[in-house]
C-alpha cells in the first residue's frame, strides 16, 4: 500500500531551542502588569500558608507548657487569617490567570492564522490541511495553561521552596541537611528522563498530526469513499493511524509518569530518614517534640512544590513539541509578498504581457519555458491544449499565486511584482472550475466579491449572471443557508453563484479556469450567457477543453511542450491545420458520433 502524507512523521529535531521558548513568553509580555500583581499576591499567599507549622512549634514547645490561653488564641487567629488570605488570593489568581491564558491563546492563534493566509499556494500544495489545522487548534490550546498558570505556579513554587528552607534552617539546620539528601538522586532521574521524554512527546505530536490529517481528508472525500464502497479499507487505515496515536500517547505517558513516583519515593525515604534522625536528636535533647512536628510539616510542604515543578517540567517537555510545530509554521517564509517599492493601482486598462517567462513547480521540471506573448486591453484570450500543459499555470502566474523563475509579467506595462498583491488581485475576477461556497447565506456568498454591496447590487449581479431565477426558488431566496462547499447546490448553481460574485466585483481582468467543463448542456447555456455578458469591456483569459465555447475569442493560444506552439483566431488556426485543428476535429467527430 502506498505511503500517504498522513502516514509520514515529521522530523524530530535536536534539543529544544530555548530562544523559541523566550519567543513564546513574548505573548505573555503585554500582560506583565497583571502577571506581576498575581505573582505578588501569590508570594503573600505562599508566605502566609507556610506559617502553620511554625505556629504549631511555638504552641507545643512554649505556649501549651506555659498554659498561656490568650497566646494560644492569638496563634489560632493568626493561623485563621493566613487561611483567609490564601483563599482570597487563590480566587484572584484563578480568575486573572484564566483571562491571561485565553488572551495569549487568542493572540497566538491570530498571528498563526494571519501568517497562514499570507503563505503561497506552494505551501499548501505539499501539506495535508489536517496537519495545518491541528497546529492552529490543538497545539495552541495546549499552550494556554503552560503560559498562564504554569508560569505563575513555577514562580510561586520556587519562592515557596526558598521560604520553606529558611523556616527549616531556623528550626533545625541538621534536619534540613538530612532533608536535602534526596535532591541529588532526583536531579539524576530528571537528567536521565529528559531526552527520552522529549522524543516520546515529539513522536506523539507527529502521530496526533497524522491522525488529524487523515480524519480531515476522509471527511472531505466522504462522497468518493461511499461511491466506491471504500468504508472498510478506510476504517482499516484509520485503525492504523489511530492505534499509532494511542501507542505513542501511552509510551509518552509511561515515561512522564516515571517522574511522579520517583519524587514520591524520594520524599517518603527522606521523611523516614528525618524521623529516624529526629528521634535520635530528641534523645540527645537537641530537638524538641515541637521542632520535630513542625519540621515534618515543612518537609511535606517542601516536596509539594518540587512535585509541582516536576509537573511543570513534564508539561514543558510535552508542549515543546507543539511550540516547535507552531513556530515552524510561523517561520515558514512568505515567498509571495510585496516589494518595498511596490505600488497601488487604482484602475487598470488590462493589457497583459509575458516576457520570456519560465516557471516550474519543481526546480528540475519546467512547466513553462521562455513563454512570451502580449494581450491588448479588452481582448478575450482562450488557452487550450492537453492536460498538464500549463494552461492553468499561466493564469495562476498572472494572479501571482506563484512567482516566476525567469522573465517578467507586465500589467499595463508594469511588472506585477512591483504592484501590491492586494491591489493586483482586487483588479481581477477569478472563476475556477470547482467553485468554493462558504457556510452562510446565498447573499453573503455573492457579496464575497464586494463586501459592502447593497442587496439591490447583489440582486442585479445575480440577474446578470442568470442566477436570480434559481435563487428565487429557494425557500428563503437570497437568505437561504448553504453549507460548506455548497453541498445543497448543484455544480451549475455554484457556477452561477461564482458568476454573480464576479459580476458584483466588476473586475477589469477576468480569469475563467474550466468554468463550464462539468456542467450539463442546459446549465452550460445559462452559464455561457452570463459569461458572454461578463466578458464585455474586460480583458479575459479562458481556460477551456470544450472548444465550442471559445470560438469567438480574440485569440486562441495552444499550450503544449512548455510553450505556446500556436496562436491566432479560431479561423486562422483551423486554416493552419496544426495542433488546434487536430484537437478541434477530434472533438467535432466525437460530437457527431454522439
Amino acid at each position: 500500500m502506498a505511503r500517504n502524507k498522513y502516514d509520514e512523521d515529521e522530523f524530530l529535531g535536536k534539543e529544544f531551542n530555548w530562544i523559541q521558548f523566550k519567543r513564546l513568553l513574548s505573548y505573555v509580555k503585554p500582560y506583565k502588569q497583571q502577571m506581576l500583581t498575581t505573582v505578588f499576591l501569590m508570594l503573600i499567599t505562599s508566605s502566609a500558608s507556610l506559617l502553620g507549622p511554625y505556629l504549631v512549634k511555638i504552641a507545643i514547645d512554649t505556649v501549651i507548657p506555659q498554659k498561656d490561653i490568650k497566646m494560644l488564641i492569638v496563634l489560632a487567629l493568626i493561623f485563621l487569617v493566613s487561611i483567609l488570605i490564601t483563599g482570597i488570593c487563590l480566587k484572584y489568581k484563578v480568575r486573572m490567570m484564566s483571562y491571561i491564558g485565553q488572551k495569549v491563546v487568542l493572540n497566538l492563534r491570530r498571528d498563526l492564522f494571519t501568517h497562514l493566509q499570507d503563505l503561497s499556494f506552494s505551501h499548501y500544495d505539499s501539506r495535508p490541511h489536517g496537519k495545518i489545522l491541528v497546529r492552529v487548534v490543538n497545539y495552541v490550546n495546549a499552550l494556554s495553561d503552560l503560559l498562564s498558570n504554569g508560569l505563575i505556579n513555577l514562580i510561586t513554587d520556587l519562592f515557596s521552596i526558598v521560604v520553606i528552607l529558611v523556616y527549616m534552617f531556623i528550626i533545625s539546620p541538621k534536619l534540613t541537611l538530612v532533608c536535602m539528601a534526596g535532591m541529588p538522586f532526583l536531579l539524576i532521574i530528571v537528567f536521565l528522563l529528559k531526552k527520552i521524554q522529549r522524543k516520546a512527546f515529539q513522536n506523539y505530536s507527529n502521530k496526533q498530526s497524522n491522525m488529524n490529517a487523515y480524519i480531515h481528508e476522509s471527511l472531505i472525500g466522504i462522497r468518493v469513499t461511499q461511491a466506491f464502497a471504500r468504508e472498510d479499507e478506510n476504517l482499516q487505515r484509520f485503525r492504523k493511524v489511530s492505534n499509532d496515536y494511542r501507542q505513542s500517547w501511552l509510551k509518552a505517558i509511561r515515561i512522564q509518569l516515571l517522574m511522579w513516583p520517583s519524587i514520591e519515593n524520594i520524599s517518603v525515604l527522606t521523611v523516614s530518614l528525618v524521623y529516624i534522625v529526629g528521634i535520635y536528636l530528641m534523645g540527645a535533647q537537641t530537638v524538641t517534640v515541637g521542632i520535630l512536628i513542625a519540621f515534618i510539616g515543612y518537609i511535606w510542604r517542601f516536596w509539594m512544590p518540587i512535585t509541582n515543578i516536576a509537573n511543570f517540567y513534564n508539561a514543558l517537555i510535552m508542549t515543546t513539541a507543539y511550540v516547535e510545530r507552531i513556530f515552524e509554521t510561523m517561520d515558514e517564509p512568505i515567498t509571495i509578498k510585496d516589494r518595498k517599492e511596490a505600488m497601488t493601482l487604482s484602475q487598470i486598462d488590462g493589457a497583459v504581457e509575458f516576457k520570456d517567462v519560465s516557471f516550474g513547480y519543481e526546480e528540475d521540471k519546467k512547466i513553462l519555458s521562455h513563454v512570451s506573448f502580449r494581450v491588448n486591453s479588452g481582448d478575450t484570450i482562450a488557452l487550450v491544449g492537453p492536460t498538464g500543459a500549463g494552461k492553468s499555470t499561466i493564469v495562476n502566474l498572472i494572479s501571482r499565486f506563484y512567482d516566476i523563475d525567469q522573465g517578467s509579467i507586465l500589467l499595463d506595462g508594469i511588472d506585477i511584482r512591483d504592484i501590491k498583491l492586494r491591489s493586483l488581485r482586487q483588479q481581477m475576477g477569478i472563476m475556477p472550475q470547482d467553485t468554493f461556497v462558504f457556510s452562510g447565506t446565498i447573499i453573503d456568498n455573492i457579496r464575497y466579491g464586494k463586501l459592502d454591496a447593497t442587496e439591490e447590487e447583489v440582486i442585479l449581479a445575480a440577474k446578470s449572471a442568470s442566477a436570480h431565477e434559481f435563487i428565487s426558488k429557494l425557500e428563503n431566496g437570497y437568505y437561504s443557508e448553504v453549507t460548506e462547499r455548497g453541498s445543497r447546490l448543484s455544480a451549475g448553481e455554484k457556477q452561477l453563484l461564482a458568476l454573480a460574485r464576479a459580476f458584483l466585483a466588476n473586475p477589469k481582468l477576468l480569469i475563467l479556469d474550466e468554468a463550464t467543463s462539468s456542467l450539463d448542456t442546459k446549465t452550460e447555456l445559462l452559464v455561457q450567457k452570463g459569461i458572454k455578458e461578463l466578458l464585455k469591456g474586460r480583458t479575459s483569459f479562458i481556460v477551456a477543453h470544450r472548444l465550442s465555447t471559445i470560438k469567438e475569442a480574440d485569440k486562441i493560444m495552444y499550450v503544449d511542450e512548455s510553450c505556446i506552439i500556436e496562436a491566432g483566431t479560431h479561423d486562422e488556426l483551423i486554416n493552419l491545420k496544426g495542433a488546434y485543428y487536430n484537437l478541434y476535429m477530434s472533438q467535432y467527430k466525437m460530437l457527431r458520433a454522439i
